[in-house]
């Protein structure tokens, strides 16, 4: 099966939750680490490892990173690694999977689906320190999930008037991954 590593500098994770029962506030985690073992003719022997540094949350709002850093949320200090490990593909379609493992946050580790698209891959360069030292066989993939942030021990919130929160409870997340072929 053909391995692949997620090449930090095009893999990121984005997350939204809802905000004040009105608006959506949208985070990211850039420089993910990870790899694969992924054929486009046999995809149900696949599997994935991917390793996010919670440190590395950015939403736009230094106030905000710090507080969704520390302990009533993330609690980076005591957990600043999120992830996922997943190796039971279902296909959808041709180019479309569901990929279930297990996601790890705060320490508390969920079973979780993520739908995965391939995008596709292609021949490119592949410069280091000034040099093409392609071609290199890279891939794409979009992963999307919801999770409900209360089962991972994120439990913090306030209470509006007329019985709303602060910070909903579903997490969409999104995960835009660009891979290259092991030689």
């Amino acid at each position: 099966m053909p391995k692949w590593t997620f090449e930090p500098g095009h893999t990121a994770a984005a997350f939204c939750v809802k905000h004040m029962m009105v608006s959506w506030v949208r985070g990211h985690f850039k420089n993910l680490n990870g790899s694969m073992e992924f054929d486009p003719e046999d995809p149900a022997n696949s599997a994935v490892e991917l390793e996010i540094n919670a440190r590395e949350l950015w939403s736009g709002d230094s106030d905000r990173d710090d507080h969704l850093r520390g302990a009533d949320f993330l609690d980076v200090e005591n957990h600043p690694k999120i992830t996922f490990k997943g190796n039971q593909i279902s296909i959808s379609s041709a180019n479309e999977f569901k990929v279930t493992g297990d996601l790890t946050i705060r320490g508390i580790t969920r079973t979780v689906t993520l739908d995965v698209r391939y995008l596709g891959q292609w021949q490119t360069p592949f410069w280091e320190d000034g040099v093409d030292k392609g071609p290199k066989t890279r891939a794409g993939f979009l992963a999307e999930t919801r999770i409900n942030r209360l089962d991972f021990g994120v439990r913090w919130n306030d209470k509006l008037a007329l019985g709303g929160v602060v910070v909903g409870s579903d997490v969409l997340i999104t995960i835009d991954v660009e891979a290259i072929l092991e030689e």
